[in-house]
């Protein structure tokens, strides 16, 4: 057998020479394996990639201005100031009776928090600009990580007697309770009917009267309605502020609401109104849901009340929408009790998780694939050592995209199912170059060691040129801007990195294993026997 005397030139050999006998190559397989295993079990699931949108929508009121003069003297002049912010990509401006907004829009990517703290930055240093009698700004952020819920739940009543507004406050308490949940950003109820007090005003008593809608419009508004109590109390010496009840408690209250004075005597809202405990009429939006029975039969339609959950950024969706779940479980009982029902009309948490199994699955299935065509070319030791390093590349992807702050999603899947039939590439070349060199009639008296690493180190030119060209080819993909930029950037994040450790995986693995599972073949008289 011939002496260990091959010195690598390429970094692929000497990678494969201080590996190939080192006793902490088998620690760093394992090690690799468990650090994927952890960055997929914990890297937050969704369904959709987080992308940078930032948008301020800014409000200036002035009582008693018209629309033109609003257009002149606020909308007009914010609009040229707002154009001088860096990163602004369009600004919308419309102009009403009494107030003006304008809408900014900043080019995809720009950073959220500092696009925001510019605008007000500039608002009030032009502050001046505005007519004195303008209010202050109401500068309103676009939030697009919590403007979409991740669930949304549909409240609907099983009793037909049950009141309009029951429904609602009961989807209201539950609200409280998961808006209280860890990561969850904002809860919001839709549909349903409040409490409200209506006053029917007759026609033919307010015209006797000779009074006008407007008097008493006027006359509600000037109520307090929410003055609370304050009390305050010391045991020796007792000091006690007596609270003002709030002034309208029930119907009654606003029924005895003054609206004017006729010759001395007080004209109240019970002479000429009805006041009623009821449900905003006014309200015509509803939101109908059919529910499917255990027989698959679906119920007529009726209202509901949907409450929608969204989540704060870069948590995961799947822990979240299972304790949402698992909170909706708590007040089932009760709610059944009181003829209330629910269905969870959308789960982005339970759909991002199967996304990811079915990955997984998917994943397995090509590893098994790549296994049994590498058995019938090359054989079953081999096909071995090149499905060892499958997982072991996505699990270093996987702990790199974790790092990075990524999200598992849909667009994160598709990188690494992109990269599944490129990541192999170098695995298969190294074991069929190992394979070649072990089938060659000179490799019968040469050292197994040196067989490897003389392999491994001529295909490592080729091979690495090859995967940088590839690299190369994803790279553009990082610079395309907009919506599809932002959308699309897990591909050009991951595919590389999938496709660099598969050189190291390659040159490391690939000869370690093969030197401890590969066998010489048996040659006599020049040929293999």
């Amino acid at each position: 057998m011939k002496t260990k005397n091959y010195v690598p030139k390429d970094s692929a050999g000497k990678l494969a020479k201080g590996f190939i006998r080192n006793p902490l190559t088998a620690v760093l397989g394992v090690f690799l394996l468990i650090i994927g295993y952890l960055a997929l079990e914990v890297m937050p699931r969704e369904e959709n990639p987080q992308m940078v949108v930032s948008g301020s929508t800014v409000i200036i009121a002035m009582p008693g201005a018209t629309a033109k003069e609003i257009e002149q003297v606020i909308v007009k002049p914010l609009e040229r100031k707002l154009k001088e912010v860096k990163g602004v990509e369009h600004i919308f401006g419309s102009s009403m009776d009494n107030f003006g907004v304008v809408n900014v829009a900043f080019f995809i990517g720009e950073e959220k928090e500092n696009s925001n703290l510019k605008i007000y930055d500039k608002i009030m240093q032009n502050k001046d600009l505005f007519p004195k009698t303008a209010m202050n700004p109401t500068i309103l952020p676009l939030d697009i990580d919590i403007d979409i819920p991740i669930v949304s739940v549909a409240f609907f009543a099983t009793d037909k007697n049950m009141a309009p507004t029951t429904l609602f406050d009961y989807a209201k308490e539950i609200q409280h309770h998961i808006n209280g949940l860890d990561n969850v950003a904002v809860t919001d109820l839709k549909g349903g009917h409040k409490h409200q007090y209506n006053i029917l005003v007759d026609l033919h008593k307010l015209s006797g009267y000779n009074l006008s809608m407007g008097q008493i419009a006027q006359a509600v508004q000037s109520v307090a309605y929410n003055v609370p109590d304050v009390k305050n109390r010391t045991k020796e010496n007792e000091i006690i502020m007596v609270g003002v009840k709030n002034a309208i408690e029930d119907e009654k209250d606003i029924a005895n609401i003054i609206v004017a004075q006729y010759m001395g005597a007080a004209i109240y809202l019970k002479d000429i109104a009805t006041v009623e405990d009821s449900y905003d009429k006014q309200n015509f939006k509803s939101a109908l849901v059919s529910v499917k029975d255990e027989n698959g039969k679906f119920s007529p339609l009726q209202e509901q009340v949907t409450l929608t959950v969204s989540k704060l950024q870069g948590t995961n969706a799947v822990i979240i929408a299972d304790e949402v779940k698992e909170e909706l479980l708590h007040y089932k009982e009760e709610m059944a009790k009181h003829g209330i029902s629910y269905v969870i009309t959308r789960n982005d948490g339970e759909r991002a998780n199967e996304a990811v199994n079915e990955l997984v699955f998917h994943l397995v299935l090509s590893i098994v694939i790549i296994a049994i065509l590498l058995t019938v070319v090359l054989g079953w030791r081999e096909s071995l050592i090149v499905t060892f390093t499958v997982p072991a590349i996505l699990a270093i992807t996987l702990f790199v995209a974790y790092l990075t702050g990524q999200t598992i999603n849909r667009i994160t899947l598709f990188a690494f199912l992109l990269s599944l039939g490129l990541l192999v590439d170098a695995a298969i070349i190294v074991i069929e170059n190992i394979h070649r060199h072990y089938h060659d009639v000179d490799a019968a008296d040469r050292d197994p060691d040196e067989l490897m690493i003389e392999a491994t180190d001529e295909i490592g030119p080729p091979t690495n040129i090859a995967t940088l060209a590839i690299i190369l080819t994803m790279v553009p993909m990082a610079f395309v801007g907009g919506m599809m930029g932002q959308f699309m950037k897990p591909i050009p994040a991951n595919v590389p990195v999938s496709l660099i450790a598969s050189l190291f995986v390659a040159y490391i693995f690939t000869p370690y294993l093969a030197v401890r599972l590969l066998k010489k073949p048996e040659h006599h008289n020049g040929g293999e026997k």
